[in-house]
């Protein structure tokens, strides 16, 4: 029997919905490797023309405990700005858990251009609890949280970009 373990996390970002969502989600394997080359040194899609269904490619340098992982964007609604997709190889994916899917939300606040809140989660299907530790979700979780904040922060830097 596995167990399911994970986060729920989410912030609130001053940039609208819209802009993080096409940064964030729909350009992210072109705009995150510039922002955060430290950690994230490049994404390729690797199946599909990067909507739902692509397969996708993400390689981390070595301040990332794993090389990279491979996901398949399950849902990508450019509407509602709803991301999710599930870690098809890769990362702790068969090592510590069977099946890991995540999704991300940016939910507009007021009219939709008074910035957004994010909500972030993860599910892990893990082999046994005591292998899979809190410091194993932390570094998904502090990862994401990241990412994001990288984003956000080249937005308002760069307003008009992804407008």
């Amino acid at each position: 029997m596995t167990l399911i373990k994970g986060f729920g996390h989410e912030f609130e970002s001053p940039v609208p919905a819209s802009r993080m969502f096409k940064a964030g989600i729909v350009d992210a394997h072109n705009l995150v490797p510039k922002l955060i080359p430290t950690v994230v040194t490049g994404t390729t899609i690797l199946q599909g023309d990067g909507g739902v269904g692509s397969i996708k490619r993400t390689d981390f340098s070595d301040v990332i405990p794993f090389n990279y992982v491979t996901d398949r964007i399950d849902v990508q609604d450019e509407e509602k700005f709803i991301y999710k997709y599930t870690m098809v190889e890769g990362g702790l994916l068969g090592k510590k858990y069977e099946a890991a899917d995540y999704e991300v939300r940016f939910e507009p606040k007021g009219n939709g251009d008074e910035g957004c809140v994010c909500r972030m989660s993860a599910r892990y299907h893990v082999y046994d609890d005591q292998a899979f530790t809190d410091d194993d979700i932390k570094v998904g979780k502090n990862g994401l949280m990241g990412m994001y904040k990288a984003v956000e922060a080249y937005l308002l830097a760069n307003p008009k970009a992804y407008a």
